[in-house]
């Protein structure tokens, strides 16, 4: 009995904790997660495709970056790592924007009854449980919604504001 228990509780410990993160992202960058919303609901396959591009030509520059510091000397090593590690702290603030405004959508369209913070929670909880989907959520929904999530930020960034 243990042996589920342990793990149901976990998946619901980052379910509750993934749903109070991204309503902090919501809260925080409010006018970013709601431009990333709109252009997410206009042009997904566009965003997909802006999203694949930068995160195979940034994911590449910072694992090579990673894998010649590991090679490297002491010093080499640090300079090598910083800009890695900038690089990967960009994407993950990218994906994370993105997913706020995605969960907005998704609660927008299966919660609209429910008042916005509690939809977000419930939004939050069913993109959650969907990408926990063994292989399907895996290799297909995350990563598709992770792309399409980076690309709309990426295209908000340039976009002009209307």
């Amino acid at each position: 009995m243990t042996d589920i228990l342990r793990p149901l509780l976990i998946i619901i410990f980052l379910t509750i904790s993934l749903a109070a993160y991204f309503l902090v992202i919501n809260t925080l960058f409010t006018s970013r997660v709601e431009k990333t919303q709109h252009i997410i609901g206009q042009m997904p396959w566009r965003a997909f495709g802006v999203g694949l591009v930068n995160f195979l030509f940034f994911g590449v520059i910072a694992i090579a970056l990673f894998a010649i510091a590991e090679n490297a000397g002491g010093l080499i090593r640090g300079i090598l790592t910083i800009p890695a590690l900038l690089i990967t702290v960009m994407l993950a603030a990218l994906l994370s924007i993105g997913l706020a405004g995605t969960v907005n959508i998704f609660s927008e369209k299966i919660f609209p009854d429910i008042n916005n913070w509690k939809r977000n929670i419930w939004g939050s909880a069913v993109l959650c449980l969907a990408c926990a989907l063994p292989f399907m959520g895996w290799f297909l929904l995350f990563p598709y919604l992770g792309l399409v999530s980076i690309g709309a930020v990426i295209l908000g960034l340039f976009q002009r504001n209307s």
